[in-house]
């Protein structure tokens, strides 16, 4: 008779946890090596600490240039900032530090490790960290306690990661207006809503430089969606579901212009629904050919002022047109189709047609509707209120108060008392 093993018992999860610690600190160590040997191993601080002068504001960032679109839209804002006060962004990863040194003149400082980012902070004496996400390795920056740290997003929209539970580790949150704040207090429990700071969307006051003109003859519709998020619950993305009966559907129509501008995540999806469609759209586009077009790249804000018709889902996307084209209709998908959820956590969708699975059978007509007109437009100028309530040019001039009244605050806070040394 064949001698049989006897079943091995399976390792305590502690155990598997330790040992793939383990693992991923061995292969960490062996990458270091690797790079020390090859010469292109990032140095532990630059520029050196030596001689760096004050600066007041900083804008923390630890991703990756996967993610640097957080930060870019933001850096036109930081540089008014750093007319005001000397500002810096601080990075966590040297590929992406190198990449910002050659897109912005303000100054870049990197930081390898923890001890190192302390120091830095030490030496420029910094009143107020921003943070442009909610990234793991913020939580390295908030060790820091003689700073002020501020949270101002990427974006506005009903996503549920812009209702964070991590919002309670920062003094302050920027919020665009009445929706945020509303979006706060349904969904965090325990959250001091006077954290919440009101000052609209700064970057939608900027001028951005039109890249598509209008094309005589034919309306633009813009199909925008947004990505699929870290996780189910933040997956607001329609490619996957309804992106390739959207375009479909528009080029079935001679009078219309088809741009694709999908979020940059999209573009390298691991999700093969999402990739899977978003080959095929490329695809369908390439092959009708010109005027349609796909500028996967371009800044999503340069394609508003020619589009006549905006398809996009639950993302920023929808509500930077809101605000910046309150004159042309826009579309929201909904991939769980749950109507009353959706309107509950998304005001704008009870103000808009919304394609789902409900409605996708009827995706010609509603598109149709739509570009023969514009029924939502009161709805619309509604909700637009709801969402920012600010004039043009008042969310730049808020948020730079708030930031001189942040580093007078700090300096006040951390001022030595009578008779005492330096704080």
């Amino acid at each position: 008779m064949p001698h049989v093993s006897a079943p091995q018992p399976a390792l305590p999860q502690r155990v598997r946890r330790a040992l793939a610690r383990g693992l991923l600190s061995a292969g960490a160590r062996a990458k270091r090596a690797v790079s020390r040997a090859a010469g292109d191993e990032p140095p532990e601080l630059s520029p050196a600490l030596e001689g760096l002068p004050p600066y007041p504001v900083v804008a923390y960032f630890a991703d990756t240039p996967l993610q640097a679109y957080q930060l870019r839209q933001w850096l036109p804002v930081l540089e008014r900032v750093a007319e005001r006060h000397p500002l810096a962004v601080v990075t966590r990863q040297w590929d992406l530090t190198e990449q910002l040194r050659a897109a912005t003149d303000l100054p870049v400082l990197f930081a390898l490790e923890l001890d190192g980012l302390r120091r830095l902070y030490e030496q420029i004496d910094v009143k107020v960290v921003v943070y442009v996400n909610n990234g793991w390795r913020n939580f390295q920056s908030l060790i820091y306690q003689r700073a002020l740290h501020v949270h101002v997003n990427h974006g506005e929209s009903d996503k549920i990661s812009m209702v964070s539970n991590q919002a309670k580790a920062y003094d302050h949150v920027v919020v665009a207006g009445r929706a945020a704040v509303e979006r706060h207090r349904r969904a965090l429990i325990n959250f001091d809503l006077d954290r919440l700071v009101v000052c609209g969307r700064p970057q939608l006051d900027l001028d951005v430089a039109p890249t598509l003109d209008p094309l005589p003859g034919r309306r633009t519709v813009l199909y925008a969606p947004t990505w699929s998020g870290e996780d189910d619950a933040n997956n607001y993305t329609s490619v996957d579901r309804y992106g390739v009966a959207v375009v479909r559907a528009l080029l079935d129509r001679p009078d219309v212009r088809v741009v694709y501008k999908p979020h940059p995540r999209v573009l390298t999806a691991e999700d093969r629904g999402v990739a899977t469609a978003h080959a095929e759209i490329v695809r369908l586009l390439a092959a009708a050919g010109p005027p349609h077009l796909r500028p996967l790249k371009s800044d999503v804000l340069g394609l508003y002022g020619a589009t006549d018709l905006l398809v996009t889902d639950i993302s920023a996307v929808g509500l930077d047109f809101l605000y910046l084209r309150p004159d042309a209709p826009l579309v929201l998908t909904d991939r769980r189709t749950d109507r009353a959820r959706l309107v509950a956590e998304a005001p704008l969708a009870g103000a808009v047609d919304v394609v789902d699975g409900d409605t996708v059978g009827d995706l010609a007509g509603l598109l149709a509707k739509n570009l023969a007109a514009d029924p939502r437009h009161d709805d619309r100028a509604r909700l637009r209120d709801h969402y920012f309530g600010l004039a043009r040019g008042e969310s730049s001039r808020r948020f730079l108060e708030f930031v001189d009244d942040c580093v007078a605050r700090r300096d006040a806070l951390v001022a030595p008392l009578p008779g005492q040394g330096p704080a």
